[in-house]
């Protein structure tokens, strides 16, 4: 029997080609069910302050997608926790949210939190979302040290950016050195009791070293590199092409 997914696709890409047009194609919630009906785990989106991709109401059409027609796929959303976000996320309760540091001018998500500076914030942002039944994920640079400081502030899961590892596509050494730090930090958080999470330049071709060096990641959100392959592939020809490379099928 295939394991359970761990792809969760994020549609931010559909959303930015839709809002090309006044325009309802290409639909947000139909490819969304096209990746959930072949086997994703599930979408994740992140709704900017100036829906210039994701939109608020793309929230609310795929948190009834779910529950009306995939009631066992989840929703997660990824942001900065901010009040109107806050508020987003009070009022949809997907089954999980992704905080991230991001300025919102950023055109994605480069860095994680800085545990230093930013635990007043996160705390409360987390104890809100827990209070919501939403389980909350840190985003986490490849350090060892960071899944402490996440348990501690109350998270349940961290999501480590793997676009240093993505940028090593012509680099080997260079991208065994960013997997062993990736695989350093995934053990750390199955330590710290926490999930583990993994996203950033993400590719059919660079999952199956990622997984074989971090078997505890439980869950991939996976964008740019997922949409590029369906161009060619298409939408469920690419969840196979993904699962397959996660070893799933």
């Amino acid at each position: 029997m295939p394991a359970a997914s761990r792809l969760s696709v994020n549609v931010n890409a559909v959303a930015m080609l839709r809002n090309r047009r006044d325009l309802p194609w290409p639909s947000v919630t139909g490819l969304a069910a096209i990746a959930m009906e072949a086997g994703a785990k599930g979408v994740t989106v992140h709704p900017r302050p100036d829906e210039r991709h994701i939109r608020k109401t793309d929230v609310f059409d795929l948190s009834e997608l779910i529950e009306d027609r995939f009631p066992n796929k989840e929703l997660c959303l990824e942001g900065y926790p901010s009040p109107d976000f806050m508020s987003l996320v009070e009022q949809a309760r997907p089954e999980q949210v992704l905080f991230v540091p991001d300025d919102p001018d950023q055109t994605t998500s480069d860095h994680g939190w800085d545990f230093s500076r930013d635990t007043g914030s996160l705390q409360t942002a987390i104890a809100a979302a827990r209070e919501w039944a939403v389980s909350v994920a840190l985003f986490c640079d490849p350090d060892p040290a960071a899944p402490e400081h996440a348990a501690r502030l109350g998270a349940e899961r961290i999501e480590i950016y793997t676009g240093p590892y993505g940028a090593c596509y012509d680099e080997p050494a260079r991208a065994e050195k960013e997997l062993d730090k990736i695989a350093a930090t995934a053990e750390s958080a199955n330590a710290c009791g926490l999930g583990v999470n993994a996203g950033h330049d993400l590719t059919v071709e660079n999952v199956p070293p990622l997984i074989a060096k971090a078997p505890f990641i439980r869950e991939m959100s996976i964008g740019h590199g997922f949409t590029a392959d369906a161009l060619v592939h298409g939408f469920a020809e690419s969840i196979s092409r993904f699962r397959k490379a996660m070893g799933e099928l």
